[in-house]
């Protein structure tokens, strides 16, 4: 479990593809001696496991399945990673709960500045629209984000200079698909209210 709070952002120093499944390499600053083997990281939302570590670069295993459903597979030497390591017994949760699971991909429609922060709108999966509220939260590359407002499939963020500055947010353009988690409660909401009405 994760709480949506990025905490690094790594880098990919290492791309080795094998069949359909992909090893990356991630350098990061997080103290690796304090990071088992076996530990989770979200990397940009998606909960991947640390296979082996060679300095300041941890590596995972992701399979044919993740690429299918993230932007994984257009990852390169270089690609800036959010990183956020999972959630202990006692940590603040600053964010909201976050499983590393992507749910999909949303677009981003629209950018602009507002003053010193962005507002930032975006287009998911039908499927996936009616778990999206105003005033809820979603994680949007693993970061944890309040909805402002939705319409129809669209729904959009306000970005701080913080989360812009400490976030790969900023390298976004339109156009541009991000990893889509939605709200655990409210997909739990939602199948509660499924049943009742079947």
């Amino acid at each position: 479990m994760f709480t949506g709070i990025i905490t690094d952002i790594g880098s990919v120093q290492t791309l080795d593809k094998t069949g359909g499944d992909v090893r990356l390499g991630i350098k990061t600053t997080f103290d690796l001696n304090m990071v088992d083997i076996g530990a989770s990281i979200a990397c940009s939302g998606c909960c991947l496991t640390v296979v082996e570590k060679n300095g300041d670069v941890f590596f995972v295993d992701v399979s044919a399945e993740s690429i299918s459903k993230t932007t994984i597979g257009t990852w390169n030497i270089g690609t800036r990673v959010n990183l956020e390591r999972a959630l202990k017994v006692g940590d603040e949760l600053g964010g909201h709960i976050v499983s590393g699971h992507v749910d999909g991909l949303a677009t981003l429609t629209h950018l602009n500045a507002e003053g010193d922060s962005w507002r930032l709108r975006f287009e998911v999966p039908q499927d996936l629209a009616r778990f999206i509220a105003p005033k809820g939260s979603v994680a949007l590359d693993g970061i944890s984000l309040t909805v402002n407002e939705v319409e129809g499939n669209c729904f959009g963020v306000n970005i701080i200079p913080h989360t812009w500055d400490k976030t790969t947010l900023s390298q976004r353009q339109e156009g541009d698909s991000v990893h889509l988690e939605i709200d655990m409660l409210a997909r739990y909401m939602a199948r509660m209210l499924d049943m009742q009405s079947s």
